[in-house]
């Protein structure tokens, strides 16, 4: 080995991985395939009726023929010979040789690993033998296994490492250690890639035949970024298809079909691109996407599919790639739990595999700072747990990235403590946010076409659109405008290309608006929408159906007090002429924010400024659309012509205020009512509910109920009196009876 290739040393405060313990490494590299006994010994040794065959396991037969099985372990330090040649002893590459170290030695601390004597070893072998994990040897891959599923160029290139020189190896990793390559080698990094393939397949193969009832292997370099032709991402031989691949060829009777579940938290693009039209391998991927910007990203050939949740596949494979793509790092538990729920679990089932194949990154474990996301090592074990619910429990464990010492160690434990059989430990599973649930949904919505499991409440959008269908969105709307017509109210044009097709037929104006003296502008929320689905099969059936709209009430009462009145719909969603969605997300605030700046600013523009005779124009907002009120009184100089402003809010809370005009915070703050719902987060937090007792947000009133509806009727003559009130302030206290009565 040449001198910069240093390899770690072990710790003293653990056993050494190369005692004879069940984990001392042979430093042959043996093609064989046979299991070790927990202490390391040959089957040849071992007391009559544990083994009778050289080559087979010393394990029991007459546990083995009731069907009791312990869980494998595969570990080979030649393993840690991988090391970066532009290191010394102590590494700093996120790769580590101490990775797969840290995780044996928390084996063995909590008593998976068998460390006592040959007396001691010969009792729990002939009356406890799933107490400790069962020994599986590592052995270097074949040429032949690993062409499998690589290009014989690329099995060329990495073998050829093995003859360079320290400095030609300092060189290749200076230039590929950057960018989507992503790679360090040194002159041992061909023979520490054989083992961890080798050891991915033995492992495997042990699980298949029923050697062991599961197994961990803890192998590295990792292996699910490596493509069929390059290596890439800290990966030079990709194991787990490597090891799925030698298993259908070998034992095709028992091993059709492979489920991969890959939790790391980058995409496993090499995985994804081997199998993509393989029917009999179905990859489903959990990891941080950011649209396409977090590692591996984007590939350069754009006809290479990359991490997105619109792969699914390709020819025969069609539905057998499912990515759930996260928008953003910071995901934990809640997502994590929400995704198996949803998506993995009932597509495995429907799957039925013969085999599950774990791709093990634990660079989305809470504490990893390259993944930085939440998942503890309490949801690790669950999600294993539920993953021993396929294949007859037959889940082998392939360790990947993970790259924090403490977080991948105490993570790969949680998961080995599962398949030995502990219970995984009661948890407290968190809310998940409001965007993850959307990337599930559509996920389920982009699978839908595959897997019956997917389908129910997933509507075929195009389908729909053939067949003259319409969104309820549009069918609400259009009813609000045939209710509305009774007051002569009719579509007010808005000729803006950003803002057109959202908002066609969304603002009603009354006749006469532009010469009326009282004024209620209303901008609002879709009508909200209440389904008691049926039981059986979840069908909706429009006489369980109900719509909620508190804003005709209003209108009612506007127009019968020769209000003129502007009603402007806010849809939830941005109108498309592609309209092929399966889900259509709401907009997200931002968004929304600069669709009512426009449409707002238009209106007034190029209406309101120019009716002289309204000089009393009240705002009414109800709901997330009350935003349009925020920006038409910071983009316009308009309160000298507003009368009074009441919002009904069961959503963010904005405050009012400007850089230009100093005093309208103050003036908001005493021309406003803003009803805030029962059960607002402002009145449980004692931050927010501070903010509220000073009116930062405008004179917030407590509201009774909850629902934008009930609120507006629950406040109805609350607000008539508001009105009634700053009419009489603005006239100094003038109001003829018959109005007043009107008003009451």
């Amino acid at each position: 080995m040449d001198d910069q290739d240093v390899v770690m040393d072990g710790t003293a405060d653990a056993p050494s991985l190369q005692s004879a313990n069940g984990y001392s490494e042979q430093t042959s590299k043996s093609t064989g395939s046979s299991l070790e006994t927990p202490s390391g010994h040959s089957a040849d040794s071992m007391p009559e009726g544990t083994s009778s065959k050289r080559g087979e396991p010393g394990y029991p037969q007459q546990y083995r023929r009731k069907g009791i099985l312990p869980t494998g372990c595969c570990y080979d330090d030649r393993m840690k010979l991988h090391a970066n040649a532009d290191f010394g002893p102590n590494p700093h590459h996120p790769e580590d040789p101490s990775r797969i170290e840290v995780i044996m030695r928390i084996f063995y601390q909590n008593g998976l690993l068998f460390t006592g004597t040959d007396a001691d070893l010969m009792e729990v072998i002939n009356n406890r033998p799933t107490q400790y994990m069962w020994r599986i040897p590592a052995r270097a891959a074949t040429e032949d296994e690993i062409r499998t599923v690589h290009r014989v160029e690329h099995f060329n290139w990495v073998k050829a490492l093995s003859t360079k020189t320290t400095h030609e190896l300092r060189q290749i990793s200076a230039m590929m250690d950057q960018g989507r390559e992503s790679l360090y080698v040194g002159s041992m990094t061909y023979e520490a890639s054989l083992v961890s393939a080798g050891g991915a397949i033995e492992t495997c193969k042990a699980v298949v035949t029923g050697t062991v009832k599961n197994a961990f292997a803890v192998i590295r370099p990792p292996g699910h970024h490596a493509e069929y032709d390059q290596p890439m991402g800290f990966c030079l031989f990709n194991n787990v298809p490597i090891a799925a691949k030698v298993c259908q060829r070998e034992y095709p009777d028992i091993c059709r079909r492979v489920m991969i579940l890959d939790w790391d938290v980058h995409h496993g693009n090499g995985i994804q691109n081997m199998f993509y039209e393989d029917p009999n391998i179905l990859y489903i991927s959990l990891h941080v996407y950011k649209n396409g910007d977090f590692y591996p990203g984007k590939p350069d050939n754009p006809m290479i599919p990359d991490g997105g949740m619109e792969q699914c596949g390709a020819g025969n494979g069609l539905g057998k790639n499912i990515n759930i793509a996260w928008h953003d790092q910071g995901m934990g538990d809640g997502e994590y739990m929400a995704a198996f729920q949803k998506i993995v679990m009932p597509i495995g089932h429907e799957f039925n595999p013969d085999l599950v194949i774990i791709s093990a990154g634990f660079d989305a474990a809470a504490g990893d700072e390259l993944g930085a996301c939440f998942v503890s090592p309490s949801c690790y074990a669950h999600m294993t747990h539920m993953l021993m619910s396929l294949a007859g429990g037959k889940v082998a464990v392939c360790l990947e990235g993970g790259y924090n010492l403490t977080a991948i160690s105490k993570s790969a434990l949680a998961v080995a403590q599962t398949l030995m059989g502990d219970p995984p430990p009661q948890m407290e599973i968190p809310r998940i946010s409001k965007e993850a649930n959307k990337v599930l949904a559509k996920v389920q919505a982009y699978q839908a076409p595959y897997w019956e499991c997917m389908r129910p409440g997933i509507i075929d959008v195009p389908d729909m659109t053939k067949n003259d269908s319409s969104r309820l969105h549009d069918v609400i709307r259009s009813s609000q405008k045939d209710k509305l017509s009774k007051y002569g109210m009719l579509p007010l044009y808005i000729q803006r290309d950003i803002i057109f097709r959202s908002f066609e037929n969304q603002v009603l104006v009354t006749k006469g608006v532009q010469s009326a003296k009282k004024l209620l502008l209303i901008v609002h929320d879709p009508p909200e929408l209440h389904g008691q689905p049926d039981p059986l099969d979840n069908s909706l059936d429009p006489h369980n159906s109900w719509v909620s709209d508190g804003v005709i009430k209003y209108i009612d009462w506007a127009v019968s007090n020769e209000f003129g009145v502007i009603d402007i719909n806010v849809p939830h969603y941005i109108t498309r002429t592609d309209d092929t969605e399966h889900f259509t997300p709401r907009m997200d605030e931002k968004t929304l924010q600069i669709h009512l700046q426009e449409l707002m600013c238009y209106i007034w523009d190029n209406y309101l400024q120019l009716y002289d005779g309204a000089d009393e124009i009240y705002l009414l907002g109800v709901g997330n659309a009350y935003l349009g009120i925020k920006v038409l009184l910071i983009n316009r100089n308009v309160r000298n012509r507003i009368a009074g402003i009441v919002n009904f809010v069961n959503g963010n809370l904005r405050a009012v205020k400007s850089d230009v005009d100093e005093g309208l915070s103050s003036w908001y703050k005493d021309n406003s009512q803003v009803y805030v719902a029962n059960d607002h987060a402002c009145w449980s937090d004692p931050d927010l509910t501070r903010k509220v007792m000073k009116r930062r947000f405008g004179n917030a009133i407590r509201s009774e109920k909850n629902g934008l509806a009930p609120m507006m009727n629950r406040h109805f003559k609350d607000v008539l009196q508001f009105i009634a009130d700053q009419r009489r302030r603005i006239h100094g206290g003038e109001t003829t009876e018959d109005e007043g009565n009107r008003m009451g």
